[in-house]
């Protein structure tokens, strides 16, 4: 199972930096939360200064002035109305500043990954990319709309309290001041030693999610091959370890709550005994001490507050820090590039050497010219490259050194859209939309009309079975809704409707019938008239009509020629043919 760690090495403050730029980009909600957290906090400290106040107006003995008191509680019922309505607001822009910051996170990973060279793709399990970009971001969005909602309301009531604080006595708050870095320290301590147990977490996770989709994808397989309990005992192995490392990152995260809140305990005893001191030296009043220990209480709470959601931070960042490694990974290079021509189809590769990893050389000083028009069929055995030279034909890869050229100009110098826009193709996989029959096959010809569309179908045969569907074009298909042939038959129907000046055809018939695989090769036949066209083939019987015909053995041209000259030649072609049609070994 492939996996990456290289985006698990990003600190908690750089995930929680970059999350904030993205944040950034939503400024009047931004400054709207801020705004109703400010009036919020305000008004909930500037209550219990109405309530000392009221205090003081009944703690003599017979000297109760009701009529005062009730002022100051039509007041505090006042504003504790209006600090509700504000803390409502605030929750509200909090969950759409979340969600918009998540959606546009979102945007950004899915169209990175449309850029991204395959070489990443093919490094990064599928299952695993799905977790980056469904579920880790919305871990983010959690942790978010919790962090919002404590972050700005918490930032603003510390510095207002400490304000206020010090407008009743600066001594008791410069004491609260002196044992706040405690919390910070403690704090810090443990989120230095947890952040990595969430990386690990996350880590895990993304495998779970990738076996998860391996074993789902191939369900028939799974089943056909009794691979059901091996399955259920990988699943059973990563999901304790899973386990094992979410316990553990719950667990030390879940310390920093009861650590800060036991420093906020001490502090509240320490302003309790020094204000009761300093009421008796008649310094302070007690109504007085009431706002210091509701102040008190008030400066701790954001303390307590975001250590309680402090592990869903972490998790979030953790999980911010997989995706903005996606977002992050280096697209394809594409810079400024002039648009191809209609091309002619002359194809020319010059002494083109390349490799997937740098100590597994697999083409080698490889060279072809192809003029316009000419069918082309390469044939070899597995791994010899084949299918490697159809992905630098088109710009899937790169060439390490070497030029490939279409109509006298490098690949490398036109846009990869106006390169592959050239070329019609159709590989041994077929891919269709969860989408209409008319929008699959239409999808490199969005304005085709519907009598091309059904022009282009039957010439690839798939009308027979299309027009026996109750809603025909308008038919929505599903991945398993078709047979594997019928799916191939659709993939040549988009083929035939763009009419490409260039065509690749990578076992583009086997999963068709006999019968309808003589008839499609009509059709291709008359395809390819005057287009030139690249066939790879394992069935040697579908090339035999090539132009010519390469011999590929371990990334090298071993032979080049027609059917009959290479039949004659009596080398590794011949021994290939024998092999598939005697039964002899090569």
């Amino acid at each position: 199972m492939k996996t990456n760690k290289s985006d698990q090495s990003v600190s908690f403050t750089a995930s929680f930096g970059k999350v904030m730029r993205v944040i950034g980009h939503q400024r009047r909600l931004l400054a709207a939360s801020v705004f109703f957290a400010a009036v919020s906090v305000i008004l909930q400290l500037y209550i219990p200064m109405l309530f000392g106040d009221a205090i003081d107006y009944i703690a003599a003995k017979n000297r109760v002035d009701f009529a005062m008191v009730a002022a100051f509680m039509g007041r505090i019922l006042l504003l504790t109305a209006i600090a509700a309505t504000a803390t409502w607001l605030m929750n509200i822009i909090n969950n759409r500043l979340a969600y918009r910051t998540v959606q546009e996170i979102r945007s950004r990973a899915i169209r990175k990954i449309q850029r991204l060279p395959l070489s990443f793709l093919d490094a990064n399990s599928e299952g695993d990319l799905v977790q980056r970009v469904i579920a880790d971001v919305d871990q983010i969005s959690d942790g978010l709309i919790l962090g919002f909602t404590q972050f700005f309301s918490g930032l603003i009531m510390i510095v207002i309290t400490i304000a206020f604080m010090f407008s009743r006595s600066r001594v008791i708050s410069l004491m609260v001041l002196l044992l706040t870095p405690l919390s910070f320290f403690l704090a810090r301590f443990i989120s230095t030693h947890t952040y990595a147990m969430f990386n690990e977490m996350t880590r895990v996770r993304g495998q779970q999610t990738a076996l998860v989709g391996e074993m789902i994808g191939g369900e028939k397989l799974v089943s056909a091959f009794a691979y059901q309990s091996r399955a259920s005992r990988r699943f059973d192995a990563i999901n304790r370890d899973l386990q094992q490392s979410t316990v553990r990152a719950i667990f030390y995260s879940s310390l920093a709550n009861p650590g800060t809140r036991a420093v906020n305990a001490i502090n509240y005893a320490l302003v309790a005994l020094v204000g009761a001191f300093t009421i008796l030296q008649g310094g302070l009043t007690v109504g007085g001490l009431t706002i210091l220990l509701t102040y008190t209480n008030q400066y701790t709470k954001p303390f307590n507050d975001l250590s309680m959601v402090y592990t869903e931070l972490q998790n979030a960042m953790a999980c911010a820090a997989r995706v903005f490694y996606l977002i992050e990974a280096e697209p394809e290079s594409e810079g400024v590039r002039e648009e191809l021509p209609p091309a002619t189809g002359r194809v020319d590769i010059e002494h083109v050497n390349f490799s997937y990893s740098p100590d597994r050389p697999l083409i080698e000083d490889f060279d072809l010219h192809v003029s316009p028009g000419q069918t082309i069929a390469i044939v070899g055995p597995t791994g010899c490259g084949k299918t490697t030279l159809i992905n630098l034909l088109m710009r899937f890869y790169d060439v390490n050194s070497g030029s490939i050229m279409v109509d006298g100009k490098d690949i490398r110098s036109v846009s990869r859209h106006s390169l592959r826009r050239s070329y019609g193709m159709v590989l041994q996989e077929s891919w269709l939309r969860n989408a209409s029959l008319r929008d699959n096959i239409a999808l490199g010809k969005a304005d085709a009309s519907d009598e091309e569309i059904i022009a282009a179908c039957k010439k690839a045969h798939s009308w027979d079975f299309i027009r026996r569907l109750p809603r025909k074009l308008d038919t929505i298909v599903h991945e398993d809704d078709l047979s594997q042939g019928q799916r191939q038959l659709l993939c040549i129907s988009r083929v035939m409707l763009c009419m490409p000046p260039m065509l690749i055809l990578d076992e583009a018939t086997s999963s068709i019938d006999t019968r309808t695989e003589i008839l499609i090769q009509v059709a291709f036949d008359q395809l390819m008239a005057g287009r030139t066209s690249f066939i790879v083939a394992h069935r040697l019987s579908t090339v035999r009509n090539a132009d010519l015909i390469l011999v590929m053995k371990d990334g090298h041209i071993v032979e080049q020629g027609r059917h009959e000259d290479l039949i004659a030649a009596n080398g590794f072609y011949t021994r290939l043919y024998q092999a598939q049609f005697a039964g002899i070994s090569i």
